[in-house]
């Protein structure tokens, strides 16, 4: 398989640690994820979750496109509900003008947080989202309203829509965006979604034919059963913020010793959570991931790993650049 590889990465807090601590480990992360072959590294928006440090995409972008040579740095994405689109328009332009062809502007329409820290972030209603679409487009553009985001003439990032379900499918066909589902978070919707996306693309000035990336949730281990106990972590982080109480990502060792005291009914949150991700072996995760490939059409696949040691996850993106022969497609 050779589709292009890319990585999303949420800066995830470990117990113990700062959010210095893992912004750190993201920049390593996306410095190696660079020197591999990788096509981008996308941060999200998350906001009052202790265990996730991505907060402020547009700064953390800044930093990495600063600290990283060829690859594309961008948004998975910014919650344009959450923001002015004249703001998100001037952040990127200016982003795209510091690093011509390397930004990404990736856009959902969640607001990545509970309703109440929504509220204090001033948004709006995701009804308006092609409305605000429109309008960050002129600004980007031409104009909207005699107002352009970046004086002068300049590069514009690349515009893509996210979705987790067949709503930002359907935006993105209607209005010929590119298209990156989250497989991560609702397998079972992805290929419904991507098959009504390529049915219903309507071609645009932005892209001609319909192009998907989907994102897989991944931990590669020594092998699976070492996988399976690093990804504990993450499903116990989740059960966590399900039940209204999140904290940073706990240890292998007290995730075991929480999930031995868990009800029938929690410990099917933490199973859910790690079954909604490709666990184990190199191998084992490379031909899941080529299966997925296969099923999908994907056009390009982004990786993406709950686990809170970037060690860890400098390892797993190793491994897999491996089983795909990553660095040398990237040296031909």
């Amino acid at each position: 398989m050779s589709v292009p590889l890319s990585v999303l990465d949420l800066a995830p807090v470990r117990a113990g640690a700062t959010a210095a601590d893992a912004l750190a480990g993201t920049t390593r992360l996306a410095q190696r994820a660079d020197e591999l072959g990788y096509k981008r590294f996308w941060v999200a928006e998350h906001h009052n979750i202790p265990s996730v440090a991505s907060s402020a995409p547009e700064v953390l972008i800044a930093h990495l496109a600063a600290h990283t040579e060829r690859i594309h740095v961008g948004s998975g994405g910014v919650m344009l509900p959450n923001h002015a689109p004249l703001a998100v328009a001037e952040r990127f332009g200016m982003l795209e003008a510091l690093h011509p062809g390397r930004i990404d502007l990736g856009l959902g329409r969640a607001p990545g947080t509970d309703q109440r820290t929504a509220l204090a972030l001033r948004s709006t209603s995701p009804e308006h989202f092609e409305d605000q679409f429109a309008q960050l487009r002129g600004f980007l553009g031409a104009g909207y309203g005699a107002i352009r985001a970046v004086a002068g003439e300049h590069t514009v990032p690349e515009l893509w829509m996210l979705g987790s379900t067949d709503g930002g499918a359907r935006i993105a066909a209607e209005l010929g965006l590119p298209f990156v589902f989250a497989h991560h978070f609702h397998p079972h919707f992805t290929e419904p979604a991507l098959e009504l996306y390529r049915s219903r693309f309507v071609p645009s000035d932005l892209l001609e034919a319909p192009r998907a990336i989907v994102a897989a949730g991944i931990v590669v281990g020594d092998d699976d059963e070492d996988a399976l106990r690093r990804a504990l972590p993450g499903g116990v982080s989740m059960l966590r913020l399900r039940q209204g109480r999140p904290a940073p990502i706990p240890s292998v060792e007290d995730a075991e010793a929480l999930v031995r005291q868990l009800g029938e009914r929690e410990l099917a949150v933490v199973q859910d959570a790690i079954g909604r991700a490709i666990i184990g072996h190199p191998q084992t995760v490379h031909g899941e991931l080529v299966d997925l490939i296969e099923r999908t059409g994907a056009d390009e696949l982004m990786l993406t790993s709950q686990v809170a040691d970037p060690g860890q996850r400098i390892e797993g993106i190793e491994r897999i650049a491996e089983a795909f022969e990553l660095t040398a497609r990237a040296a031909a």
